[in-house]
């Protein structure tokens, strides 16, 4: 599987050079890492958006992946697009330090990183819980959000 995947036209929604994190609105352990974003990423280098969202809805139409039932994060930038554990080391790659030597991780093959990826992504509800509906950003935070 290639690193990055990539679409013929540039994502919707997005400023070139803009990179955006597409997260499950309800889950709680999802909410946790936008939550964790926000609090590191001081370079606003990401925006979020909820897949349940209109924005959310449409950049997974893009990319062409499921609009319902879905069990990854993803990472649009460009015409690229990253799932499960590579769209995890695209995320702290653009986070200050020492959040990208995590990228080390890298070094075990891609299918045990998305089979450990998948375990924890199918049983998030049952193992973190999930909320009612989406996290409302706050206003001081509206602006990290599609």
């Amino acid at each position: 599987m290639p690193e990055s995947l990539t679409r013929p036209v540039c994502a919707p929604l997005l400023a070139p050079g803009e990179t955006v994190v597409l997260f499950d609105g309800v889950c709680k352990l999802c909410n946790g890492w936008a939550k964790f974003l926000m609090r590191h990423d001081h370079h606003r280098r990401v925006r979020l958006a909820a897949v349940q969202s209109p924005q959310g809805q449409a950049l997974l139409e893009w990319a062409g992946l499921p609009l319902n039932d879905f069990d990854t994060m993803a990472v649009i930038n460009g015409r690229h697009y990253w799932v499960r554990s590579e769209a995890f080391f695209e995320v702290v790659s653009r986070l200050p330090a020492p959040w990208p030597l995590l990228r080390v991780l890298r070094l075990c093959p891609l299918g045990v990183r998305d089979w450990l990826y998948d375990r924890v992504a199918r049983n998030r509800y049952r193992w973190f819980g999930k909320h009612s509906s989406c996290m409302v950003p706050s206003p001081d935070h509206a602006g990290r959000f599609l």
